[in-house]
């Protein structure tokens, strides 16, 4: 591995943590400025959110004020840098609340760099488990 592929996986982790901090704080300004104008967002298996003001609706949607902590981790997260601004990724998640381990999963995704800036082009979020009766479940109605 050389230095521009260890300056890129680098760049994307961050992407992929400044997601996360970003979501669980509610800075929904800066969330959206991780996507590309023309990105997707995937809720498997049936929700789809096609740029940044319906990805925004998603967040916002999410953040309903019934948890005073949410907080994302992400591991196993593999980087497979296809050209120099193409690269896919995938990881796992789980999400905490003050009630303990709450649902967990995995992304897939696609990244672009948009002047010269790591971006999330689509994300594919698939949620594997829940814990009954908590956030994520009870969200599901």
């Amino acid at each position: 591995m050389d230095s521009f592929d260890s300056r890129e996986r680098e760049a994307i982790r961050d992407l992929v943590a400044r997601y996360n901090q970003c979501g669980d704080s509610g800075h929904f300004d800066e969330l959206v400025s991780l996507f590309c104008a023309d990105a997707t967002v995937e809720v498997l298996p049936d929700e789809r959110y096609d740029g940044v003001a319906e990805i925004r609706s998603l967040f916002e949607g999410a953040a309903d004020g019934t948890v005073q902590l949410l907080r994302h981790f992400v591991a196993t997260h593999q980087i497979t840098l296809r050209s120099p601004t193409e690269a896919t990724g995938r990881c796992y998640f789980a999400v905490l609340t003050e009630s303990g381990l709450d649902h967990w999963g995995s992304y897939r995704d696609r990244y672009r760099t948009v002047d010269g800036i790591w971006r999330f082009a689509h994300r594919s979020v698939k949620v594997e488990g829940r814990t009954p009766g908590g956030w994520a479940d009870r969200r599901r109605g």
